[in-house]
């Protein structure tokens, strides 16, 4: 009937419609859906009925509680928020199918698209410098074709902290910091000298010097605005982020996430973010933690937990009485570990304990007050918020369950409590080469490796680093760091001479309170000097090992490396380093005064003390009462408002020269900054293709786009012929910015194991000749003779950093779908966002490939959204056989996402958009 009404009836429709007939509730908002936006045909916000004012700010927000929907106090808090947003986009004309969609969450999550536009956007430098050359690009092909190029800028702000150049370079001295940040402004200077371009040239632009801090914890403690105004209007604060560990503001409860450099670029330029309705799964914490349990602890044995719950492209939220006791620093150590358990988001809510954080980190009094403001009046405050939420699932865990634990010895699930460390790396000496196997028969694992007149041992401690956002960021583990250090000198322990000692904290707020309360003088005295402000040893910048190690290593020592940081992938901490350990800050401390990590330590001493007496892990110790006392007498929130008052940089950054004009002036002779050629590239239907690569189960994107130094293959041999010197070559992060150097360096790391060819290393088989050759060579090869390339795998393909160049630099290699049994959630946009078609399927093994046969893709013009499509395996050429036919689902989530991939990309897409 409603559709014989004319425009007479639409202001008696609109009010019908906002005021929530007795009719079913489906057919009222299918009704609001079609008509609330039309008034006298003009556009007008359905939700605007809900707009109300802050009495003490006086800001206007979108209240959630005048859309009188009795659905909305069932919603999770994160759920909440996103819907907050579909309500006040609304007011430019968008917006009202997301908001009851969102409402619908009960019956619509996991299934149903939504878009969201994030009010912000924080990158660090590594994958923020890309970002902005794509950017860079962007304009450059808007100027070629007329446009104004200055119409490519961010619409939202945006924030690079440049915390990821610096490395390990020197350790273990009193100059450590002031070198190795020489080094740093020595190896980067082009890279740098960019990013002072961009702060003049880019509107809506922040940068943090180097020098400052590690970019989450920077964030948490500065950046983070928790409500935003703008236009009068409040809303909460949200982002996303070019790193996977973004969501360590959740912590605070801001709604953020990871995503690559390639979907951030989009959303910089007012793209939203088109994603599938999450499904929230509910952490429900109860209990507290015993004496001498650290956050640290809780974080491994959460990633446990939730990996085995299956929570990979889910959001958490967390409550109970256990998710209120824990400080706002603990929760951010919960959060920070997201993508090491697979989830998108872990939503803490705001509370008195947030508001508490937010004086303590040295915040503006008005910020406190509007935050508990408009949390209180939006529905969004407390556990009280959330006593009627209905969760997709719920997870539990006991904090008194948590014990003292480390995660490795190759992955961050791998959770191993500390009473079982020196068994479970015995056992995984011998077990077969895996996740936990390294496959050495008992002869070679009980034989010490010789090294001139040196035993090495498997096991041995080669690193000990205090690094990374996920523990720097919270005083109560560096406390007790420093505490341990301080008894550990007095007792008369040390450090051996072989150990690689260093500290980076993650803000100077950290040497601050250390120095006041007398406690780096004891880490000095072990070795842990400040080596730089910033994410070091945990991304693989962790510099030379000792001499002897190295060539240990070589000949097939099992060496290893204790962090507390929350990555430790085989080859990414350090390419010699085969055994990797994540551990709080204090057990750091511990491991490197043992020396080595097959160490029991309730009955094995860490050393002797000065009087020959055996001193044990528990004899230094520091209890909670010490830990709480020494943190509340030296942080202090003038140490916080000290460090982020001034944002200027060094003298060295304040005087490199800076580049003017509204496009970059790219210098041919450079070899870290190049233009990249992404939008040079032309779409094609998907033709014949070879297989690449197979591969096994949990590729990580450091497998397919390392950050380590260059000392081999392509790469190596292409700097040669530009005349850069062997000491010169840096390392695949810091040329990020040269598409030239990735793509020879995309699939270069030499532990990845491709089941083409039978050593491990970046080889493949060029399948038509039946020639070894490097990667890059094979896919020039297939590219020269008119072949497409897909690579196979297996599941929990791309786990691990958001890294847009694993995206990238399969894009440039020629691959143009990636077969997987499963992917992890920001490459599979990734690789959407370069146009590299992602296709879930049972398994090579499962179907019955080799890896040798052609593929032909069976995919249509216009396919939808998770479409299952046939891919056709024939047998290679010259063979006889019959071609094996097997389904595989298009992991093309979203309409949007089909949009992207017909164009080629998001780049391609939004740069047509700007015509």
């Amino acid at each position: 009937f409603v559709a014989e009404w004319d425009h007479r009836c639409f202001s008696p429709l609109r009010s019908f419609l906002s005021h929530g007939p007795a009719m079913k509730p489906r057919t009222w908002r299918l009704c609001r859906m079609r008509f609330g936006h039309v008034v006298h045909g003009r556009q007008a916000s359905t939700f605007e009925h809900c707009k109300a004012v802050l009495p003490t700010s006086g800001h206007h927000y979108y209240s959630l509680d005048a859309l009188g929907d009795a659905r909305v106090e069932r919603l999770p808090l994160c759920i909440r928020i996103l819907l907050e947003s579909a309500l006040r986009e609304s007011a430019s004309g968008g917006g009202e199918a997301d908001a009851m969609t969102i409402l619908d969450f009960a019956l619509q999550a996991g299934k149903a698209d939504i878009n969201w536009k994030p009010p912000r956007v924080i990158m660090q430098d590594l994958s923020g410098v890309p970002a902005l050359i794509d950017l860079c690009a962007m304009r450059d092909a808007v100027a070629a074709r007329g446009g104004d190029a200055g119409r490519v800028n961010p619409l939202s702000p945006v924030d690079v902290v440049v915390d990821h150049s610096v490395s390990v370079d020197i350790s273990g001295r009193a100059d450590a910091l002031s070198r190795n940040m020489e080094i740093e402004f020595q190896r980067n200077r082009e890279r740098f000298q960019f990013l002072r371009w961009a702060q003049v040239s880019f509107d809506n632009f922040g940068l943090v010097p180097p020098g400052s801090g590690i970019v989450h914890q920077v964030h948490c403690e500065s950046l983070a605005r928790m409500v935003m105004v703008r236009d009068g209007v409040a809303f909460p604060d949200a982002c996303v982020g070019t790193d996977s560990h973004t969501p360590m503001v959740n912590g605070l409860g801001v709604v953020g996430w990871g995503v690559g450099g390639i979907e951030a670029v989009a959303a910089m330029l007012g793209q939203p973010i088109s994603m599938v309705l999450p499904e929230v799964v509910g952490l429900e914490l109860t209990g507290e933690l015993r004496p001498g349990v650290t956050a640290t602890d809780l974080v491994l044995t959460v990633t446990e937990l939730l990996r085995r719950h299956g929570v990979v492209g889910k959001f958490i939220e967390t409550f109970g009485p256990g998710a209120g006791s824990l400080a706002v620093t603990d929760r951010m150590t919960v959060a920070n570990m997201a993508p090491e358990y697979g989830a998108t988001v872990v939503f803490f809510p705001t509370d008195l304990k947030t508001l508490e954080y937010l004086r303590f980190t040295g915040r503006p009094a008005d910020v406190v007050m509007l935050t508990e403001e408009y949390n209180r009046a939006n529905g969004l405050f407390g556990a009280e918020a959330a006593a009627n939420v209905q969760y997709t699932s719920v997870a539990k865990l006991d904090l008194s369950s948590v014990e003292p634990c480390m995660a490795g010895p190759k992955r961050p699930q791998d959770r191993v409590p500390l009473s079982r460390l020196k068994q479970d790396f015995a056992a995984a000496l011998t077990a077969e080469r895996g996740f936990k196997g390294y496959g050495l028969d008992q002869q070679e694992a009980s034989s010490p490796i010789r090294v001139g007149e040196a035993k090495v041992r498997h096991g041995q401690l080669a690193i000990a680093a205090i690094t990374s956002c996920t523990n720097t960021s919270n005083p109560s583990v560096l406390v007790a760091a420093g505490l341990l250090a301080k008894r550990a000198v007095e007792l008369g322990l040390s450090t051996p001479g072989y150990v690689k000692t260093s500290l980076a904290p993650g803000s100077k707020v950290v040497t601050k309170y250390l120095e006041v309360a007398g406690l780096q003088a004891y880490l000095d005295k072990l070795g842990f000097q400040t080596v730089g402000y910033g994410c070091t040893t945990c991304m693989g910048n962790s510099g030379d090992v000792d001499p002897v190690m190295q060539a240990a290593s070589e000949s097939g020592a099992v060496i290893a490396a204790v962090l507390s940081g929350n990555r430790n992938f085989e080859g990414r901490v350090h390419l010699s380093v085969k055994a990797n350990y994540i551990a709080s800050p204090p057990l750091v401390v511990a491991a490197a005064l043992a020396g080595r990590v097959d160490i029991d330590f309730e009955h094995e001493p860490l050393g002797l003390g000065k009087d020959g007496k055996a001193i044990f892990l528990r004899d230094v110790w520091p209890t909670p009462e010490e830990i709480e006392s020494t943190v509340r007498s030296v942080v202090r929130p003038a140490m916080f408002q000290e460090a982020y008052g001034d944002r200027r940089g060094t003298e060295a950054w304040e005087a490199l020269p800076q580049a003017q004009g509204v496009t970059f002036p790219w210098d041919d002779a450079s070899t870290f900054i190049r233009r990249p050629s992404f939008l040079d590239r032309s779409w094609s239907p998907m033709r014949e293709a070879h297989c690449l690569l197979l591969l096994g189960d949990s590729v990580t994107t450091d497998h397919i786009s390392p950050v380590s130094a260059i000392r081999m293959g392509p790469a190596f041999e292409h700097l040669r012929e530009k005349g850069v010197a062997d000491r010169d070559m840096a390392s695949y992060g810091a040329r990020r910015g040269n598409a030239e150097v990735m793509v020879r360096g995309t699939f270069a790391n030499p532990r990845l194991s491709n089941q083409l060819v039978s050593d491990v290393g970046p080889r493949t088989l060029h399948v038509p000749s039946g020639e070894e050759m490097s990667i890059f060579d094979a896919a020039e090869r297939y590219c020269n003779e008119g072949f497409d390339m897909v690579v196979v795998a297996g599941s929990e393909y791309g786990t691990g950093s958001s890294r847009d160049w694993a995206a990238k630099g399969t894009a440039l290699l020629g691959v143009r779908a990636v077969l997987a049994k499963s992917f992890e959630r920001i490459h599979r946009s990734n690789l959407v966002g370069m146009g590299v078609l992602p296709m879930a399927f049972d398994g090579a093994a499962e179907v019955g490939l080799t890896g040798r046969e052609r593929f032909v893709f069976v995919v249509p013009e216009e396919p939808t959204p998770g479409q299952v499509v046939e891919v056709v395996a024939a047998a290679p050429t010259g063979e006889s056989g019959e071609p094996k036919v097997f389904q595989a689902k298009l992991r093309l989530d979203t309409a949007a996402e089909v949009a992207y991939w017909k164009h080629g990309g998001i780049m391609p897409y939004v740069l047509s958009t700007l015509q």
